[in-house]
């Protein structure tokens, strides 16, 4: 398809303000931003911990709180928003691909809203799975930007320099494992949100489709769906951060085991949690009010 920008009349027609797929898009994109760009710092606070130079440090013991004094004593406050650019380059654009490619999956199907439980997963595994293989590249500069060990001048900098020194592979590493965290946690929080929303609709009939009711139905969702798929986080992250050492799920679990056991695999948790679970709540909450001022839902 070829674009000709001094055709106003062609412009207008292939992009169609009212087509469904381009409202979802927009509407997930535009609660992404916000909760980016707020949750940031959380994210970043987790991958510091998950990367092992932050327990070679004697027997000091690197907590949450710690973690972040340190990052904002040795550099500055603003350093807790490190890699808030490519996360914004990931998340936002994600955030409405997941949304419309969710949206073009029940109109294709022809589900409504009332969806069951295995439908709701294999919905949010399949649409998060398309959104998170065509966002690796983003994925892994993020993490490193996050770890503080790369420093990078711009996103396109860095795709560059990960391409012409470690090649496509680089560029794709932790794929799996990101995919093992995000396709489960997408599906399973699809599935707890609905299950959710349906339980307390029929319990608190007057409180039901207000964001209070959404919001809280989102947090709850998220809790459960990031304790099943924080190990999966914690591989993917060592995978990004030394692919030469890691280039595989068994190197990466092995070493996770062998250096600090079973815990090992709940290594950033907290910050995990909270980001995630507030981030997905506040998008599906916002999500929901925008499509239903908009007449989508």
């Amino acid at each position: 398809m070829h674009y000709h920008p001094a055709d106003p009349e062609r412009e207008d027609t292939e992009i169609n303000v009212d087509h469904p797929l381009l409202k979802t898009f927009l509407a997930g994109s535009f609660s992404g931003t916000f909760s980016t760009i707020l949750f940031q710092p959380l994210d970043l606070i987790k991958t510091r911990l998950q990367n092992r130079n932050n327990n070679n440090a004697g027997k000091q013991k690197h907590g949450m709180v710690s973690t972040t004094l340190a990052i904002i004593q040795k550099e500055n406050i603003f350093a807790l928003w490190r890699g808030v650019t490519p996360s914004m380059t990931r998340v936002v654009p994600g955030v409405g691909l997941y949304f419309s490619t969710l949206h073009w999956l029940k109109t294709t199907l022809e589900l409504d809203n009332s969806i069951t439980p295995i439908q709701a997963i294999l919905l949010g595994v399949t649409a998060r799975s398309i959104t998170g293989a065509i966002l690796i590249p983003v994925t892994v500069v993020k993490t490193r930007y996050e770890s503080g060990m790369y420093k990078y001048n711009s996103i396109i900098e860095a795709l560059s320099l990960i391409h012409k020194s470690e090649g496509l592979k680089g560029l794709a590493s932790g794929l799996v494992p990101t995919l093992l965290r995000d396709a489960p946690y997408s599906g399973l929080y699809l599935m707890f949100y609905t299950q959710l929303k349906k339980i307390s609709i029929t319990e608190f009939p007057n409180q039901s489709e207000t964001i209070t009711h959404h919001f809280t139905c989102g947090v709850i969702a998220g809790v459960l769906a990031s304790l099943v798929t924080q190990p999966a986080d914690v591989i993917k992250t060592k995978m990004q951060l030394y692919p030469q050492e890691f280039n595989s799920l068994k190197s990466a679990s092995y070493y996770i085991y062998s250096k600090y056991g079973f815990q090992g695999y709940f290594k950033g948790i907290v910050p995990r949690m909270l980001r995630r679970t507030l981030m997905t709540a506040m998008a599906w909450t916002l999500y929901e009010h925008i499509t239903r001022t908009i007449g989508l839902t």
